[in-house]
């Protein structure tokens, strides 16, 4: 009996794990007032009633699958990082990580999580680096000669996040592709702060992206 008892909180963490990562999935495809609780509980056996033990709301569940989300950002940058040569490099990579997740993630995701006050506060800020990390990186970027010296980085910085906030806010998106206006954002901000060898480095990246 002791031994059931030590097992049962493994089991639900597990349980709880396998739901987050399944409804992240199933949100970013279909939505997320298109999937209800009752769909979550019924793909995976069990009743509305465990599933609420377990997320007290669906706005919880949603806010646990963001927070995954940012966690594997995090170890897929760290990895990069390990990797990759330069900085401007790192930030590519991350850049084309993004566009295959909002190839992956359909439009009324993010019409409908504006429905969701604490989620999205977590997607908007979940993802941003705090401004002296990024300070840092840049500063890193400087020194390899991608950046250019004379950019005053906690501004452009904010400016970024400024613009991204605008990004998910505004209805810009009802006019224009959703892909074109952050891929607008992306490139015209790595030019500016780009040396002309950053920007040779950025525009192969661009020209072999667009084959693709």
């Amino acid at each position: 009996m002791m031994k059931e008892a030590a097992q049962y909180p493994a089991i639900r963490r597990e349980l709880r794990e396998k739901i987050i990562s399944s409804a992240g999935e199933l949100f970013a495809k279909e939505g997320i007032r298109s999937v209800t609780m009752d769909d979550i509980a019924a793909s995976f056996g069990i009743s509305k009633r465990t599933l609420y033990e377990l997320f007290s709301d669906k706005e919880a569940l949603l806010i646990e699958c963001i927070r995954r989300e940012i966690q594997l950002e995090e170890i897929y940058m760290r990895e990069q990082a390990a990797r990759s040569l330069n900085v401007l490099e790192i930030l590519l990579k991350r850049y084309q990580r993004s566009i295959e997740r909002f190839h992956a993630t359909n439009k009324k995701f993010f019409d409908d999580i504006k429905k969701y006050p604490r989620a999205y506060e977590q997607l908007r800020n979940g993802n941003n680096r705090t401004t002296e990390d990024a300070v840092n990186f840049f500063k890193e970027g400087v020194r390899q000669g991608y950046f250019r010296e004379d950019v005053n980085f906690p501004i452009v910085s904010h400016l970024l996040h400024a613009q991204m906030d605008i990004l998910m806010e505004s209805d810009i998106c009802k006019t224009y592709p959703f892909l074109d206006v952050y891929e607008s954002i992306m490139f015209t901000f790595l030019r500016g702060i780009s040396t002309e060898k950053g920007v040779r480095e950025l525009e192969h990246f661009i020209t072999q992206y667009r084959k693709k």
